[in-house]
């Protein structure tokens, strides 16, 4: 056999391996990540999408991928370094904090596609159930008196979404977000776990985190306010808003999902279209709902306006509190 026949040869066995790779890496299974541990907000996010795009034979499989609480999915996606391009990936206005920030490197807006918001979600200030206090003003008393002996779980660490709820309560209070006592975690899950285990004191979380623990008695908190216009409707109907209880403190929370702009164009825009129509079903809203969000749905020009809103609002945040990265 001389050498251009053993060539012929090779090619003629590669060619069958090569085509069936090709049409694994085109009927990869959709991904829904989940950038941190389960249990938290993010993880509520997927479980959402994928019951939003499930199939009588087939649904998106959720993929947890926890650092940095997103920092490492997103910055794998950024340099195109995620294996599978074909994945959904979790994010909230507490990733648009993050970003604001410069805390997850370069932002590379050209890399991400903002496919869709899902719910809207609050957050919420909560405490063990044996806590001996019962109201928000109980609260913060103790924090004016004694600043150092309340310490809050968050899922992040200073200048995280949840450090900023509890940075704006204390200044609420009249108390130096400096002299906070903060606990860093490495997602929601691990903090309502944290406050359960009477770790800490107070937890700063979201109403989707913890929606669910009002359905569970021997896992509940102590919701003492929800950090929301009004009340919100549905399982913390009965929860008092930071607001009334003459607090002006207010959180919300946009929840969605995202890609890589490495996602095949075509198949990211059949995903688009299928939770743009879940988004318009009748159904909708009792879904949200039973996931602790309100409804709200966004895409398109409408969404990039409303995450360009946010960076805008938090970066100013940011300056206030201190809490910008420098470079």
């Amino acid at each position: 056999m001389n050498r251009r026949q053993a060539l012929n040869l090779t090619l003629s066995l590669a060619a069958p391996l090569l085509a069936t790779q090709g049409a694994l890496a085109q009927t990869a299974p959709l991904h829904c990540v989940v950038p941190a541990k389960a249990g938290g907000g993010f993880d509520v996010t997927c479980q959402l999408v994928r019951d939003m795009l499930a199939t009588p034979h087939d649904s998106p499989q959720i993929v947890y991928h926890p650092g940095g609480i997103g920092a490492l999915a997103y910055s794998e996606v950024v340099r195109g370094l995620r294996a599978n391009p074909r994945e959904l990936l979790a994010f909230s206005s507490g990733t648009l904090l993050n970003l604001a920030q410069g805390r997850f490197g370069a932002w590379r807006p050209e890399r991400i596609r903002w496919v869709a918001a899902v719910g809207l979600d609050h957050g919420v200030v909560a405490v063990h159930p044996d806590s001996p206090w019962r109201t928000l003003g109980q609260l913060l008393d103790a924090l004016r008196a004694r600043t150092s002996s309340v310490a809050f779980a968050a899922g992040g660490t200073i200048g995280s979404q949840d450090w900023m709820k509890a940075a704006l309560l204390a200044r609420a209070a009249g108390v130096s977000h400096k002299a906070l006592r903060v606990v860093a975690f490495e997602g929601g899950g691990d903090a309502l776990r944290a406050l359960q285990g009477r770790h800490v004191q107070v937890l700063c979380g979201d109403a989707a985190e913890l929606a669910a623990t009002q359905q569970a008695p021997a896992a509940a908190v102590r919701l003492l306010a929800t950090l929301a216009p009004q009340r919100l409707v549905g399982t913390l109907a009965g929860v008092p808003t930071a607001v009334e209880q003459g607090i002006d403190v207010i959180w919300p929370i946009l929840r969605g999902v995202y890609a890589s702009a490495d996602f095949p164009a075509a198949e990211l825009s059949a995903v688009v279209d299928r939770i743009g129509r879940a988004l318009r079903s009748a159904d909708y809203e009792a879904r949200v709902r039973a996931r602790g969000l309100q409804p709200l749905s966004l895409a398109g020009p409408a969404l990039e306006q409303e995450v360009q809103a946010q960076l805008a609002r938090f970066t100013e945040l940011a300056a206030q509190f201190g809490v910008q990265v420098r470079r």
